[in-house]
């Protein structure tokens, strides 16, 4: 079934079925497009994530995995993904989200354009890239500290 096209207009999205609902962020998404310094404070709070330079680029890691890495310019956010889900991810939004690199398409691999999502997408992203990496527990004691 095809997805109803959706707009937004201040901050409701106002669907192809008639529906309108009501996204808080939504009328603040436009202002500014999600810098690596707000990815950097997001990501340095999660349990056993550090920051590492790898070829002149900035990635997050949690003990060996990557789970964010940035593009030399810092225009694109690579992420932790399922590889089963990432073709429908990239065929519903294909202005926001693209394809890794060939060479990266054998792992769980995804990447944004920074300029096209909010802080509160920004944040799912991250959280959600990082709880592919790290163990179960430590994400579920750290999700559930942060309620």
């Amino acid at each position: 079934m095809a997805r109803p096209s959706c707009t937004i207009v201040e901050a409701h999205h106002t669907c192809g079925n008639g529906r309108r609902r009501f996204h808080p962020w939504s009328a603040l998404s436009s202002l500014s497009m999600v810098t690596i310094e707000e990815v950097r404070e997001l990501a340095l709070t999660l349990p056993r994530s550090y920051e590492a330079l790898v070829r002149d680029r900035v990635k997050f890691r949690v003990g060996r995995l990557v789970y964010l890495a940035f593009s030399h310019d810092e225009t694109l956010m690579g992420f932790a993904f399922p590889k089963d889900e990432r073709d429908a991810l990239v065929a519903s939004e294909p202005d926001k989200f693209m394809m890794p690199k060939r060479g990266d398409l054998r792992y769980n691999w995804v990447v944004v354009r920074l300029e096209e999502i909010d802080q509160a997408e920004m944040q799912e992203i991250v959280i959600e890239a990082w709880r592919m990496v790290v163990p179960k527990r430590v994400a579920a004691e750290h999700l559930e500290g942060s309620k």
